[in-house]
């Protein structure tokens, strides 16, 4: 069984849509949502997380232990999202032994060229193609 981690911050959409669309469409999967707040993580929860966790110590516990780790890219630039994610968090991300698959948002003044055209459901199309391909 494969564990997947999705991690978001703010209000929680992108890691809801997420996690929604990995319950719905993987089989054989271990959701875990770590949010970098109450509000992100219980958005998640609703979606039907697995597990829930919240803050900068679970994004780094989470990390050790999941297969695949997914959300927008900020989770792992330190200081984005308006300051939720920490250095630990961003770290944490870039270093974990796992597949990571990043939601490119052009935010909080950071530009990722070529990604301005696509709307935020095609970039999680994607991502979760990307997944399930890997998955098998």
């Amino acid at each position: 069984m494969k564990r997947i981690l999705v991690i978001d911050a703010q209000g929680g959409g992108i890691g809801r849509q997420l996690v929604t669309n990995i319950k719905n469409e993987i089989r054989d999967c271990e959701v875990t949502a770590v949010g970098t707040n109450t509000a992100a993580t219980a958005a998640m929860r609703k979606a039907g997380a697995d597990y829930c966790a919240t803050g900068e110590n679970s994004v780094v516990v989470a990390c050790r232990r999941a297969d695949v780790i997914i959300g927008p890219i900020g989770i792992v630039i330190a200081d984005s999202m308006l300051g939720e994610i920490t250095p630990a968090m961003a770290k944490a991300v870039a270093q974990a032994d796992a597949m990571r698959i990043f939601i490119p948002f052009s935010s909080c003044a950071n530009y990722i060229a070529g990604v301005d055209d696509f709307s935020t459901g095609h970039l999680i199309e994607a991502a979760l193609r990307h997944l399930k391909n890997n998955l098998k």
